[in-house]
């Protein structure tokens, strides 16, 4: 299984789970993020929502999320899934591992992740509600801007 993808098949976290597991060999913690798409935005009522990403640059900056994850927290293995397409209120849009020896790692960069996605990966949602549609908007920070990805940090890290 891939450690991070952009998929239109529904995400399973127990899978992703169990092969960063294997892989970890003997780690004490898993943290997981899963996000899932709500019935309600802004006072609306959602229908169901359309995700779509160019997804070379978006796969690269997965892997750039992995990267940044690791140089932080060397021992923590991270996986990353993000759904694209049409997605029902309950769905998963994201799942997010993160195997560590210790949980203060494991906890940290699942939570990093979940913020630098927010911040550098070009997905775009659609959000379809009951009289119409917007679309939201999506990754606005520079990968290389370095106030973002610290920012990202002190999230992570409060």
């Amino acid at each position: 299984m891939a450690q991070v993808a952009i998929t239109a098949e529904r995400l399973d976290l127990e899978a992703l789970t169990t092969e960063l597991v294997r892989e970890a060999r003997g780690d004490g913690a898993v943290a997981t993020f899963t996000g899932l798409v709500r019935d309600h935005n802004q006072g609306r009522n959602v229908c169901f929502l359309e995700y779509e990403a160019y997804e070379p640059l978006a796969v690269r900056a997965l892997h750039r999320i992995v990267d940044e994850a690791r140089a932080t927290w060397p021992d923590v293995r991270l996986g990353l899934h993000h759904r694209i397409g049409r997605l029902e209120i309950g769905e998963a849009s994201i799942v997010i591992v993160a195997v560590s020896p210790h949980r203060s790692d494991a906890f940290a960069a699942c939570r990093y992740a979940i913020e630098r996605v927010k911040q550098i990966v070009p997905i775009w949602k659609r959000e379809h509600f009951e009289g119409g549609d917007v679309w939201l908007e999506g990754a606005t920070a520079d990968p290389d801007d370095e106030n973002a990805r610290q920012a990202a940090q002190r999230i992570a890290c409060a």
